[in-house]
């Protein structure tokens, strides 16, 4: 099925990888190499953490609500103001201002769902958001990428492709959360529909659509039916693809967001309103004070898409962080990213909206600081109880670049987090008091049939710690995780399969995009 790895240029043009026949080809390979957990959406049976108390966190709720009512939030888009104005906002007729009354706004919020579903191309792929569900999304919106092979360079279609490979082959993602990295070789114009139709002919996950402008989002639309082969009826009824709403902090919502939000929550289809909140940048440096705004415009977008669909799929998504105050960059798996993430958290379940957060570092290569940034980051979202975590393997620099290896670094991290959230089976077996009794004072449990019945499966094992013992690990050439993740990378896209597609999907399909690219795919002087 699959003949080669993924055939990496660098800026130079030199080729990263030797395009190769795979070992699963030559026929070398009957089933995976790469040891993992198989493909399963993480239910949690940790609750997640209240680090503020109802008390504070209705503190903060009610200074949002001030915001939105004395404040207001700019809505630049002329259809949104007016179906904000006959929904009873206070819209100024001189500027792009819309005002909420306290009462709106929550009776608005309340229409939005606790959970629904979300529909993958393959059914078995299919997603639920919202309750104890968690899933995990690819790394997204990177302008550049890396692999230990060729070094650091501009996005392409290529590793795009690579990329969305990887991430199918990787069980430990769920979704994809955007383009790994933007093919920046393809046209503007055209662009979305190139990647569109990578993420569904080389992955059978649920995608994500950027919401920059109408036709994009029809497209994308149209391409998702298609690839399910459903009806526009049953689309309708199905959330089947997602968009990230942004906000352009402090206080503003752009017209290509708010066109993300009128094309899709008007066909049921999924919102994930975030507004990107930076503490001392744009928004207060205190971080309550950020969360303030951030669960203002959080809930101004939410509101916006239950006007345009009463019960639209919606999320509460949070992006707080901070900045490095000597040099003004973004910084991220700090303690108050984790801080904002948990009580994000708290906000969204306050209103009953499922909940989205990141797992993000600002580390230049794959190294101590890129290790506990996302330990942090991903941790502070599982803590606060999200529902989807974005950028979940391979985010490195703050989001300017994607990295091969650190996405299988991630995607090893979040088995971890899948294994811990699992619930512990507490029966007469597991407590073990017969296999205890059997080897009695002094003896040990490695022969006992205990043991022995449950040896394979009794712990995880991470695809990248090495635990031989120094010698052993010199011998083998003292292997660094950066250098172990490589040599997974190349194994599992030499291992990769495309999933299956029936003919006449990929033939619509196909013939969509190549109508759309020959008419000329949408204006880019929006």
């Amino acid at each position: 099925m699959s003949e080669d790895v993924v055939e990496t240029t660098s800026s130079n043009g030199s080729s990263g990888r030797t395009r190769r026949r795979s070992r699963r080809a030559r026929g070398e390979v009957q089933g995976p190499t790469v040891a993992q957990l198989p493909f399963r959406q993480p239910v949690r049976s940790v609750p997640p953490t209240e680090l503020l108390s109802a008390d504070e966190i209705e503190s903060i709720h009610q200074a949002s609500l001030r915001v939105l009512r004395d404040t207001g939030i700019e809505f630049l888009d002329d259809e949104s103001k007016r179906r904000l104005a006959a929904a009873g906002a206070d819209v100024d007729p001189d500027s792009d201002r819309v005002r909420f009354d306290p009462e709106m706004v929550m009776t608005y919020v309340a229409k939005a769902p606790s959970i629904f579903q979300f529909h993958a191309v393959n059914p078995e792929r299919s997603l639920t958001l919202g309750g104890n569900h968690v899933c995990f999304g690819s790394v997204a919106s990177t302008p550049n990428v890396s692999d230990i092979g060729a070094g650091r360079r501009t996005g392409n279609r290529a590793d795009h492709q690579g990329l969305v490979k990887l991430c199918q082959m990787l069980n430990q993602i769920h979704l994809l959360a955007g383009y790994p990295v933007e093919p920046t070789d393809v046209h503007a114009s055209v662009r979305h529909l190139h990647a569109t139709h990578d993420q569904l002919t080389l992955a059978d996950k649920p995608i994500h659509a950027y919401s920059l402008g109408r036709q994009r989002n029809q497209d994308c639309l149209e391409m998702v039916r298609i690839a399910r082969g459903i009806s526009d009826e049953q689309l309708d009824t199905e959330p089947s693809i997602f968009s990230i709403i942004n906000t352009s902090s402090p206080l503003r919502i752009d017209g290509p967001m708010l066109q993300g939000i009128l094309e899709f929550s008007s066909r049921n289809q999924i919102i994930v309103i975030t507004p990107f909140t930076l503490a001392g940048a744009m928004a207060p440096v205190t971080v309550v004070g950020a969360l303030v705004q951030q669960n203002a415009e959080a809930l101004a977008g939410i509101v916006m898409t239950q006007i345009v669909r009463s019960g639209a799929p919606v999320m509460y998504g949070g992006f707080t962080s901070n900045v490095d105050m000597r040099s003004g960059s973004p910084a991220f798996g700090t303690p108050e990213y984790m801080k904002s993430a948990m009580i994000g958290g708290q906000l969204a379940r306050r209103y009953n909206i499922p909940y989205r957060s990141s797992n993000v570092n600002a580390a230049n290569a794959l190294d101590a600081q890129a290790a506990y940034e996302s330990v942090f980051s991903l941790w502070g979202a599982i803590a606060g109880g999200a529902h989807m975590i974005m950028h979940a393997a391979g985010w490195m620099e703050g989001g300017l670049r994607a990295s091969y290896e650190k996405m299988v670094l991630d995607a090893d991290l979040l088995s971890m987090v899948s294994q811990f959230m699992t619930p512990l089976v507490v029966d007469d077996d597991a407590l073990a008091v017969d296999a205890i009794d059997e080897v009695g004072p002094g003896g040990h449990f490695f022969g006992v049939g205990h043991t022995q019945s449950r040896y394979r499966d009794a712990f995880y094992s991470p695809m990248i710690s090495d635990w031989r013992n120094f010698e052993s690990w010199t011998e083998a050439g003292s292997p660094t995780a950066e250098s172990k993740a490589g040599e997974l990378v190349a194994t599992l896209l030499a291992e990769y399969e495309a999933p299956a597609l029936p003919d006449e999907r990929r033939a619509e399909l196909d013939d969509y995009v190549a109508r759309r690219v020959s008419e000329g795919g949408v204006a880019t002087d929006f």
